[in-house]
C-alpha cells in the first residue's frame, strides 16, 4: 500500500522501472543508431556538376568570373536585380553580398562528373581522367579559393557500367590519397547515381569499407550521397518506401539524398516540357525522401532547372526569375541545397538564399531571444508579437527553437548574415546557437 499522507510516495517501485528500462533498451539503442540527429556540420547551399573532361584548375574561378560578368551585363546594380527578381527592400544588402560571395567563394560544393555529364569513353581515357581529376582536386583543396566540398560522381552499380564505375572510384581515391600524402580532404564527397535497390547502397558501403582496409583508413571515413532518380528508389515493388531502406543499408555512410529532376520525371512518364522541380511527381518523391531522412543526419538536396540564363537581357531575366522562384520554393519546403548547372545560375542561387535568410532575420532573432530569455529548455515559451506576420504572440516549443537556431546557423554558414548581426539581436554566440539547434559535435 502507498502511504496516503506522503506526497512523494509512488506506487511504481524501482524493480518495475528497471524491468521497463530493460524491455525498452533495444528500442533505445535502435533509436540512437537510426536517428542520431543533425551531424553538426555545414551544409552547402548547392552542388555544381562539371563533366570530368571540362574540369580544370580554373573551373571554380571561371564560374565565379562568368557569374559576375552576367551580373554586370544584366543586373549592374541592386535596383536592376530587384526589378528583375522582385526582391524586397533588402535588395541592396542582398546584391552586395551576392557579389562578394561570387568573388570569394562562388562554388560551395563541386562534383566532378563521370556519369551522365561524361558518358561512355574508352577505358584508358577514363582511367587517365580519373587520375587527373584527383590531382586537380588535391591542388584545389590546398589553395585559398577551394570549395568547402568537392568530390566525384562515378558511374552507377548497374551491371552494364558497374566495373567501370568501381574502377574510376578506386583510381580517383587512390590518386587523391597519394597526392594528399596518405590523407583525404575533409570536404570530400562521393555520389552514387541511378540507385534502384537497397542492395546497391549496401554494396557501395562494402566497397568503401574494402578501400579503407586496403589503405589503412579509419573505418567509416568514407561516406556517400545517394541520388534518388528512379521510381524504384522511392517506392519498391513490395509497396515499401525504398529510400528508407537505402539509408539503413548504407550502414551509417549515407550523407545525403539528392533528387534527380529529369531522370525521375522521365521515369514517371512526364513529358520533357513539364519536367521540373515543382512538378507533382517531384513533390511526392521529395516528401518521401524528407520523411525517410528526418532525424537520421542524412541531408536533402533538391534538383536543378535546365533553363539556362543565356541570351539577351530579356531572356536572362526570365530564366533568373524562374530559378529564383524555384530556389525560394525549395527553401520554404526545407530543401536547403540544390543543383546548379550553369555559371549564370549562381547569381540567383545566392540572391534567393540570401533574401530568404535576411528577410526572416529580425523575426527569428526576436523569437529565439524571447525563448532563451525564459529558460530556453523544457516546455513552450511565449515570444511576443513575432512569427506569422507579427500578429499576436507565438508559443514556441523546444522544437521550434531548434528550427529557429538552425535557420540562423544556415544563414551564417553561407554568408547571408554575419555573427555580429545575430549576436547583437539575440545575445547568443555560435556555441549557444549550436546547442539550441542540436548541432553538437559528435565524439
Amino acid at each position: 500500500m502507498v502511504a496516503q499522507d506522503d506526497p512523494a510516495a509512488t506506487s511504481i517501485g524501482a524493480p518495475v522501472r528497471a524491468r521497463i528500462a530493460a524491455a525498452l533498451a533495444p528500442v533505445d539503442a535502435e533509436l540512437a543508431r537510426r536517428y542520431p540527429g543533425d551531424p553538426g556540420t555545414r551544409q552547402p547551399v548547392h552542388t555544381v556538376y562539371v563533366p570530368a573532361d571540362a574540369f580544370g584548375a580554373r573551373t571554380v574561378r571561371d564560374w565565379g568570373r562568368q557569374a559576375l560578368d552576367a551580373l554586370d551585363a544584366h543586373a549592374p546594380d541592386a535596383g536592376a536585380l530587384a526589378a528583375a527578381l522582385g526582391l524586397p527592400d533588402a535588395a541592396a544588402e542582398v546584391y552586395d553580398r551576392v557579389r562578394a560571395k561570387l568573388a570569394r567563394e562562388p562554388v560551395e560544393d563541386l562534383r566532378v562528373d563521370f556519369e551522365d555529364g561524361y558518358g561512355p569513353r574508352p577505358d584508358d581515357e577514363e582511367d587517365a581522367a580519373a587520375v587527373a581529376a584527383a590531382r586537380l582536386v588535391a591542388d584545389a583543396v590546398a589553395g585559398p579559393s577551394a570549395p568547402p566540398y568537392v568530390g566525384i560522381r562515378a558511374k552507377c552499380l548497374e551491371a552494364a557500367v558497374r566495373d567501370r564505375g568501381i574502377r574510376t572510384l578506386d583510381l580517383f581515391l587512390t590518386a587523391l590519397l597519394r597526392a594528399g600524402g596518405g590523407a583525404l580532404p575533409d570536404g570530400l564527397v562521393l555520389t552514387l547515381p541511378k540507385v534502384t535497390y537497397p542492395e546497391q547502397v549496401s554494396a557501395m558501403a562494402a566497397l568503401l569499407g574494402e578501400f579503407e582496409r586496403a589503405h589503412g583508413l579509419t573505418a567509416g571515413r568514407l561516406g556517400f550521397e545517394i541520388q534518388i532518380e528512379t521510381t524504384q528508389a522511392v517506392l519498391g515493388a513490395d509497396g515499401r518506401a525504398t529510400v528508407a531502406r537505402m539509408i539503413d543499408g548504407a550502414g551509417g555512410r549515407a550523407t545525403g539524398l539528392h533528387y534527380g529532376t529529369f531522370d525521375y520525371s522521365a521515369a514517371c512518364g512526364v513529358s520533357a516540357a513539364y519536367q521540373s522541380m515543382d512538378h507533382p511527381v517531384a513533390d511526392h518523391a521529395k516528401a518521401v525522401m524528407q520523411v525517410a531522412a528526418a532525424g537520421t543526419g542524412v541531408r536533402l538536396s533538391d534538383g536543378s532547372t535546365n533553363v539556362l540564363p543565356v541570351g539577351d537581357t530579356t531572356a536572362v531575366h526570365a530564366a533568373w526569375r524562374l530559378h529564383y522562384g524555384l530556389v525560394r520554393r525549395s527553401l520554404a519546403r526545407g530543401y536547403y541545397q540544390g543543383w546548379d548547372m550553369h555559371p549564370g545560375h549562381l547569381p540567383t542561387r545566392y540572391a534567393a538564399v540570401y533574401a530568404f535568410y535576411r528577410e526572416g532575420l529580425d523575426a527569428a532573432c526576436a523569437r529565439l531571444t524571447a525563448y532563451a530569455g525564459r529558460g530556453g529548455v523544457g516546455g513552450g515559451r511565449v515570444g511576443g508579437g513575432v512569427g506569422s506576420g507579427g500578429a499576436g504572440a507565438v508559443l514556441d516549443e523546444p522544437a521550434t527553437a531548434r528550427a529557429l537556431s538552425g535557420y540562423l546557423l544556415r544563414g551564417l554558414d553561407c554568408g547571408a548574415v554575419d555573427t555580429a548581426e545575430v549576436t547583437a539581436r539575440t545575445g547568443l554566440g555560435r556555441a549557444e546557437l549550436d546547442a539550441l539547434a542540436g548541432r553538437l559535435p559528435r565524439g
